[in-house]
């Protein structure tokens, strides 16, 4: 496993921007990081964290799956991700709906309906709750006019260790009441939060040099200062290893005239297939 180390951080020294991972071994219990512990934008990668702070809330008795949610106009404005944006006000939808399309398409119009019936306090005590030391969530979703080289915590922030703490709870508290109770949750509805995460339809990063029919429970971000993926692969239906990938200062156009997003979404690819290979 010493040379899968080697060979990830020779990987994400082979491009000039910042690259921050935290891989789980999930067989042999053995965790390795590469900036782990610092602080990079999360970009849509909280939102798995805000999943399960609605699970928890619903478990709670304080939130229903079943509540009839209304897309309102207002939540339209300024969103570039998902797809309500384009859908007619005044459609209902099921909050167990808006937290699969918050998920799944990234949608930032159910991003906002869950985030007016959880607070960004109670989100960030949620996640003190869980020893994410590292995670603090700062505004609902980022405008879209806001520049490249914006202030680290003008926008919410994480580790990626953090986000690997918070994958290794829901993978163990799928199968473990104890381990369920650590989010809030129960196994019932950990178990439907990794069924959400393999439901992403964007898998640009981790899934993409995976072999085919691979699945992986994933959340994606876009971020204007670089790309990220946080999940959990699966071989044989058991989870095989979970990956959390964070890139920061990634240029706009790299030095050989790609787009600097297609070199970090290419570079993380590489890293997951580097992890498929070795981790037995």
């Amino acid at each position: 496993m010493k040379d899968l180390e080697t060979t990830l951080n020779t990987i994400s020294e082979s491009e000039p921007f910042k690259t921050g991972w935290y891989i789980k071994d999930l067989k042999a219990n053995k965790i390795y990081t590469r900036f782990g512990d610092d602080v990079f934008p999360s970009a849509s990668t909280r939102k798995t964290s805000i999943m399960m702070a609605a699970l928890a809330a619903v478990h709670r008795k304080e939130l229903d799956l079943r509540e009839e949610c209304i897309l309102e106009e207002r939540l339209q404005d300024d969103v570039k991700s998902g797809t309500l944006q384009f859908m007619t006000p005044g459609t209902k939808l099921p909050f167990r709906d808006v937290l699969v399309n918050m998920m799944i398409t990234s949608d930032n119009v159910s991003t906002q309906m869950v985030l007016e019936r959880i607070s960004l306090e109670q989100m960030n005590e949620y996640c003190r709750s869980l020893g994410m030391e590292k995670t603090s969530h700062t505004i609902k979703f980022p405008p879209s006019n806001l520049p490249y080289d914006h202030d680290l915590y003008a926008v919410t922030t994480t580790s990626p260790a953090d986000q690997g703490l918070l994958l290794d709870l829901i993978v163990k508290g799928a199968r473990d009441e104890a381990a369920a109770a650590k989010l809030g949750s129960t196994p019932e509805l950990c178990r439907f939060a990794l069924d959400v995460l393999t439901w992403q339809r964007l898998t640009k990063i981790i899934a993409a040099h995976l072999p085919t029919g691979t699945v992986v429970g994933n959340k994606t971000g876009t971020g204007k200062r670089g790309r990220m993926d946080m999940g959990i692969v699966y071989r044989n239906e058991e989870p095989l290893f979970i990956m959390t990938y964070y890139t920061d200062q990634v240029p706009i156009d790299m030095p050989n005239g790609l787009p600097g997003h297609a070199a970090a979404n290419q570079l993380g690819a590489r890293l997951a297939r580097a992890c498929w290979d070795a981790i037995a």
